[in-house]
């Protein structure tokens, strides 16, 4: 069986073509061994030859003759012919008997250890039968032509008596340092008439597969001459042989009589002196056969090249001996066995697994890059999002509700005047399908989490950016900013029905509110301005802030309204300004000027930006600054009352929500939420990964799990209690983690190859290593905990030897086969075999007890159990791919403890629960 369909075409075209280059090569590099194996052997025979010559005469002077033709008719002296046999078919002299001794050839193909002569009896065998010609015979125009047909020569006949062969021996003959002498002693011999014993230096090695070289050397002995068997099973192997081949058609078809196909030189490479040539040879075929046997993955390739080539019509990945169905994956087929307690496959019906999943907790909260994202309801709920999930969480309770009907991630929220209402937008998005999701604002009721109105879909651009609720009508309209080019302004009514839109600048918009008292009066903020904007009639009137002597800030990050009507903006200076209304200025700009909006006064408030301003009742403003980490109580006349500063590691102060004028809920750009008051300070109730989440990892027996991320956090939550336990900061990436079946120590692989193994108790790092130098994927412990693989971006899983109850390892060896980044491992549940997947679709099965050894027969892993089931490709787990999928749109995929259900992470956003197995596509 050729593992992951080899013959398949990659999506990319570069990696195809690099691919089948690899290939042709190995398919070279086995040619050219296979090649200069046989001249090899060709040669050892040519030197036997006078040797059976001699022998022959002795025993029958006329056999010489016979001989002669034989080689020239066969092509064995002057064509020099691959194979050293005849196709020859004749009859026996009654009196003559034939003398045979043979020269065994083993597995390999090798010449093996020689056998005594011995008197054979004459048989019509063809692959023991010889042509003799009758003494006085006439070979001139009366001579009758005999019919020939596939049959060898046994050089064997020329060898001098010596010791038996032994039953199943595997021997190898090499050239020993002072052959050649030996040779040219030989000849000096035969020339003399005198005979001297062979002398040959016999080594066991470890066979390869019959099949294997039957495939690699088929032109060698598809007449029967060096048969792949067994000594002692030379006659009916070349038989079924001759068979075999006979059938077939092309180059490996026999020679017939007659026929002159010269060799054809494949290279350039012109011949010279024919001695030097041997001799070149000599040393090219034992550097071969050292190849070959050296390199595991050569022999490796050359049983795939044997496995493919079986039928002219046969397709790689098929087997013979069980039922194997096939997916596709952007045209890539791959193949599926199934198992054998499935009789039936096209009976199985695959019903909905009867459990549900209902989201429970959400950990987690977006401050790192959304402004004015956290309300508090009159309910005791703080209101925010994260994901596609707004989170409605009671502060005292400590309970979560959750508004998911959003298709893609929440960008901006606001709460209508009643409290009761809420508006969210959400960025575009991709469905199941590949079909864009328009961005669009829901208006939904947080006490029901029922959605009330969906709001401009198919109108807005890219994302919703910020959006506002009017005051001043009681929340009768709703502007809605989006993420554009143009940052389009847009006026609509709770109802979906748009009343006006203008395009509002090219630069990037932060915030946007209706004057609390004027809901024809619109205010947006961003980089490098302020815009005051008029609606009449369904027209916007657009007026720019006028800094004036004022230094002009890169970026107006928020902006209130103050009790008197002034606005309040926070910039990136650390200035709050102060902007009100100027009359016109005749005297300067002429008749037909208009009033401005000016800053009326500049307060310095914060190091670093203002990136929040939040009004209390009476009056009072709350600013929070950002590279200061500050928050500041102001009164009404911007006199500074009260101020707190927040700890480092929750980052600047994002934005602020008033519980009861004492209490605050603060959000940060380090994605955490506190609760507090200037003189208890604040304490953290949500907190979340800054950064894009990777790894993750469930307790083997607690309600615990662990994740790390891009933020270079390692987080440790608690199920049971909602909350972080603990959390450490790295140098490097996390990307994948662990737990030890033990439950005491947790692995983490990083971006750099190296993975460190964490003590939960004191999260001191009990050991570490480096596995090559790309990024970890895979971090899997056996189940009984003795073994750690460790999946890397280099194409290699390294497994290591665990002891001291997790806390030592010892590399064990290194599985090599996969020809892309590993994405998912999974343990068999005897802990000895390991499944495992890449990013080219393959499906790969290790016999890790056997050294890291890669399995080729996948049809013998079909029945195998797995101790968990996370990789997404797989018999089990077919039936989870939608059609027309690119192979990377289920990002993670976990089976239950039960084995009844599996879990499935998709590209969209959503978690899908499905029946195990889930064998049948379009489930």
């Amino acid at each position: 069986d050729v593992s992951a369909d080899s013959s398949a075409e990659f999506p990319d075209r570069a990696s195809m073509m690099e691919v089948r280059l690899q290939a042709q090569e190995d398919e070279i590099t086995l040619l050219k061994s296979s090649l200069a194996d046989a001249l090899r052997r060709i040669r050892l025979h040519d030197q036997l030859l006078p040797l059976l010559k001699q022998q022959l005469i002795a025993v029958n002077p006329g056999a010489a003759r016979v001989l002669n033709q034989v080689c020239c008719s066969d092509g064995c002296a002057s064509s020099r012919k691959l194979s050293s046999s005849s196709a020859v078919d004749g009859i026996r002299h009654p009196a003559t008997s034939q003398l045979s001794d043979s020269i065994v050839t083993n597995a390999n193909g090798h010449i093996g250890s020689p056998v005594s002569m011995k008197p054979r009896p004459a048989t019509l065998d063809r692959s023991t039968q010889t042509d003799p010609t009758l003494p006085g015979q006439n070979t001139g125009q009366d001579r009758v032509p005999l019919p020939r047909r596939v049959q060898s020569l046994h050089l064997e006949d020329a060898l001098p008596p010596g010791e038996p062969v032994v039953e199943g021996t595997r021997a190898k003959l090499y050239r020993v340092p002072g052959l050649e002498e030996e040779d040219e002693e030989q000849e000096e011999d035969e020339e003399g008439g005198g005979e001297k014993e062979l002398r040959w230096t016999s080594s066991v090695e470890e066979p390869i597969q019959p099949t294997t070289i039957i495939g690699l050397q088929r032109e060698d002995f598809q007449d029967g001459s060096c048969s792949p068997e067994e000594p002692g099973s030379a006659s009916t192997s070349v038989r079924t042989s001759d068979q075999n081949l006979s059938s077939r058609s092309g180059p490996l078809s026999p020679i017939q009589e007659g026929e002159k196909k010269p060799l054809v030189r494949r290279n350039s490479e012109k011949l010279g002196n024919p001695e030097r040539q041997r001799k070149r040879l000599d040393k090219k075929a034992a550097s071969s056969t050292n190849l070959l046997t050296r390199s595991p993955s050569l022999e490796n390739r050359a049983k795939e090249l044997i496995a493919s080539a079986g039928s002219p019509g046969s397709r790689r990945g098929t087997y013979s001996q069980g039922q194997s169905i096939k997916m596709f994956i952007r045209g890539r087929p791959i193949t599926m066995y199934i198992p054998s307690n499935i009789q039936n496959y096209e009976d199985l019906k695959m019903e909905p697994p009867s459990e549900r999943l209902e989201l429970d907790w959400v950990y987690g909260y977006r401050g790192r890059d959304c402004r004015a994202n956290l309300y508090f309801l009159p309910t005791g709920e703080a209101v925010y999002f994260i994901a596609c999930v707004v989170v409605l969480y009671h502060i005292n309770n400590r309970t979560q509700r959750h508004y998911s009907k959003h298709t893609d991630c929440v960008r901006c929220l606001t709460l209508h005047p009643d409290k009761v209402r809420v508006a969210s937008g959400q960025t575009a998005g991709v469905d199941k399908d590949g079909k864009p999701l328009q961005p669009c604002v829901h208006i939904w009721d947080s006490t029901t989490l029922v959605t009330l109105q969906q709001i401009g879909l198919g109108t807005f651009q890219r994302g919703v950016g910020s959006v506002a609720f009017s005051f001043a009508d009681s929340g009768a309209f709703l502007c809605v900013i989006d993420d554009s080019n143009e940052h389009m302004l847009s006026i609509w009514d709770c109802k979906g029905t748009k009343h006006a839109e203008v395009k509002s600048t090219n630069e990037a918009v932060f915030a946007v509110e209706f004057n609390p008292s004027d809901s024809t009066n619109i205010i947006t903020c961003g980089k490098s301005h302020v815009y005051f904007w008029t609606l009449s009639a369904g027209q916007f009137t657009k007026k720019q802030g006028i800094f004036g002597k004022y230094k002009k800030p890169k970026f107006i990050q928020c902006f209130v309204f103050s009790l008197t009507g002034d606005v309040l903006t926070g910039d990136s200076e650390g200035n709050i300004l102060t902007w009100g209304k100027s009359a016109a200025d005749v005297k300067t700009l002429g008749k037909g000027a208009k009033e401005t909006f000016q800053i009326m006064r500049q307060t310095r408030a914060h190091e670093g930006s203002v990136f929040t301003l939040c009004t209390l009742q009476g009056g009072a403003l709350l600013s929070g600054g950002g590279k200061d980490r500050k928050i500041i109580r102001w009164s009404a006349d911007l006199a500074p009352e009260r101020e707190c500063e927040i700890l480092e590691k929750y980052g600047a102060v994002r934005t602020i929500a008033d519980v009861d004028g004492e209490e605050l809920l603060v959000g940060t750009t380090r994605n955490a939420i506190l609760r507090g008051t200037f003189s208890d300070g604040f304490v953290a109730i949500v907190q979340g990964h800054v950064d894009e989440m990777w790894g993750l990892a469930t307790h083997p027996s607690q309600n615990i799990f662990l994740t790390c991320g891009h933020d270079r956090q390692v987080c440790l939550w608690n199920t049971e209690e909602h909350k972080l336990d603990w959390c450490i900061t790295l140098e490097e990436y996390g990307l994948c983690a662990g737990f030890c079946p033990n439950g005491s120590v947790v692995s983490v692989g990083l971006s750099t190859g190296r993975w460190m193994v964490l003590d939960l108790l004191t999260r001191e790092v009990v050991s570490e290593s480096t596995d090559g130098n790309e990024q970890l994927s895979v971090m899997r412990y056996s189940p009984d905990g003795s073994f750690l693989a460790v999946g890397s971006h280099d194409n290699f899983i390294y497994i290591y030897n665990v002891t001291e109850s997790g806390r030592r390892y010892t590399r064990f060896g290194k599985c090599n086969g996969h020809s892309s980044f590993i994405t998912h491992l999974d343990w068999s549940k005897d802990g000895k075999y390991i499944m495992s997947n890449s990013g080219d679709y393959e499906i790969l099965y290790w016999d890790i007890a056997a050294g890291c050894k890669l399995l080729r027969n996948r049809f013998e892993s079909k029945d195998r159990e797995w101790a968990s089931y996370t990789c997404v490709l797989g018999f089990h787990v077919m039936g989870v791919w939608l059609e027309g999928s690119d192979g990377t749109d289920i990002n993670a995929l976990c089976r239950s403890h039960s084995e009844r259900v599996v879990a499935v992470a998709d590209d969209f956003c959503k978690v899908h629960l499905f029946q195990y197995p889930c064998p049948k596509p379009k489930v």
